[in-house]
């Protein structure tokens, strides 16, 4: 039952808020249309993989030795550890287990990775609830429809230009969304749920500048999940506030209007546009390659060419990669594995594929096979491919020894919205990440769990299967 809220029958809120408030506390009682479940059970598996896998890297065991540290009621598991701790606080160890590394989600048009902080807080609260795998769900796709929707409104690649970080705005109230249904907050109580993420809103994005993906885990994902679940925690705990923060006096939209930076007004309405007829998750992208998003279209196009051509690294005399110039920049001979674009295409080459490990080992970065060829990759900024934008492209040309030269062009890269994965793909790929450090059978039994989480009445029972 919704957990009802007081409201000031003085205060004026806007059709706007009236649409929103009144879609997100409805959606728990709305069924998902079969093929956006379907997606959603995706985009659940896929997090979930990230977060297990993410246990294991830098900013994954960073994370879980602060939540040794912090105490608190024990209402929901950090992952990959035996440590249940409140709501709030396994929202925020979870969301940069998720985005310890670059395995997870993406939503391009919205500039944001939806789920390293909304699954966290969705499992988090769904937990403390003690809520059925149906309302995980139907949480989860809510979230999804706020993230991106929010960052749209704001023009994110403008909005990211400024200064801004698009990839904590977004999924904070994305969070917050997937934590309120969760909680059962009332029409009412959603309203309040979105101004305390509002005033909690925030992020600049000198995450760039992150050579060792701790502050960008917490950025992208420990931040806004631990806030958009502290929103919701608050409102249902009795907690009042703003009853429109999208309108009036100072509103949201006033306080971040960078119309004299970027030239265009924000856009309110895109919080509510097609809201309920497109899902937004359906236009959300699930990592092939457990690398930086700019480095997808690269790999795929050389892997095409290896396998259609049966290039060995011998054979190359010159790769030449060209990707939108903010792509390039930011993989540009970078030290970090994941995120150096020529490094992983070298490693591609040389090895006919990349896997986890090959991507994450850092002694391979100085490997003299590993450099030689690097030092016959170049990469470009293409005005075209920035142009194609948010479409992530990539255009590969090959020469080799011989005199041949090899072209790809990759418009949609395999996993994208325009070329998406299929349940088999994202089982595979979920399963590998998780069995080294859940084990084979228990991987597979938290895979099968995830396909079929209708039937999980209360999801509290996972939790044996995730911890480690």
């Amino acid at each position: 039952m919704s957990k009802k809220s007081k409201t000031n029958s003085k205060t004026t809120v806007s059709p706007l808020m009236k649409t929103l408030a009144t879609y997100m506390a409805g959606a728990a009682k709305k069924p998902l249309p079969k093929h956006v479940a379907e997606k959603t059970k995706h985009h659940l598996l896929d997090t979930i993989a990230a977060m297990v896998s993410g246990s294991r890297l830098l900013p994954g065991t960073k994370a879980i030795a602060y939540a040794k540290t912090l105490g608190g009621a024990p209402q929901a598991l950090v992952i990959g550890s035996k440590i249940v701790t409140n709501a709030e606080q396994a929202a925020h160890i979870n969301g940069m287990l998720a985005h310890a590394d670059e395995t997870d989600d993406s939503h391009a048009a919205s500039l944001s990775h939806p789920g390293c902080a909304i699954v966290p807080a969705a499992l988090a609260m769904g937990e403390r609830e003690k809520s059925s795998g149906t309302q995980l769900l139907r949480a989860v796709a809510l979230g999804y429809d706020l993230c991106a929707r929010l960052n749209l409104s704001l023009h994110p690649y403008d909005f990211r230009q400024a200064g801004h970080s698009t990839h904590s705005f977004g999924p904070s109230f994305g969070a917050a969304a997937a934590a309120s249904l969760l909680a059962g907050l009332d029409y009412n109580g959603m309203r309040h749920a979105l101004s305390y993420t509002a005033q909690q809103c925030s992020g600049i994005s000198c995450w760039m500048r992150d050579e060792e993906h701790i502050e960008k885990a917490f950025d992208f994902g420990g931040m806004p999940a631990r806030n958009g679940t502290a929103a919701a925690s608050m409102v249902s705990s009795g907690f009042t506030a703003v009853e429109d923060v999208f309108s009036g006096e100072r509103n949201f939209y006033v306080a971040y209007d960078e119309t004299r930076r970027i030239g265009m007004k924000p856009q309110p309405q895109r919080l509510i546009k097609d809201l309920g007829k497109v899902y937004e998750i359906m236009n959300t992208n699930i990592k092939r390659w457990s690398v930086g998003s700019p480095i997808q279209a690269p790999l795929d196009g050389l892997l095409e060419l290896i396998r259609e051509h049966g290039v060995k690294a011998a054979d190359v005399e010159k790769l030449v990669i060209r990707v939108a110039h903010q792509a390039a920049n930011t993989t540009d001979n970078r030290n970090m594995p994941d995120i150096c674009m020529q490094h992983l295409c070298a490693v591609m080459l040389i090895d006919g594929i990349v896997t986890f490990k090959s991507s994450h080992d850092e002694k391979r970065m100085k490997d003299k096979k590993v450099l030689d060829l690097r030092k016959r990759i170049t990469l470009y900024g293409d005005d075209a491919l920035t142009a194609a934008l948010p479409s992530r492209q990539g255009i590969l040309e090959l020469k080799l020894k011989n005199g041949k030269t090899l072209h790809k062009h990759v418009k949609a890269v395999l996993g994208t919205a325009q070329n998406p994965m299929v349940r088999a793909q994202v089982d595979e790929k979920c399963y590998h990440l998780m069995a080294p450090i859940l084990g084979a059978a228990r991987a597979r039994k938290l895979c099968d769990a995830v396909w079929n989480i209708e039937k999980v009445g209360n999801i509290t029972k996972l939790r044996n299967l995730l911890t480690a």
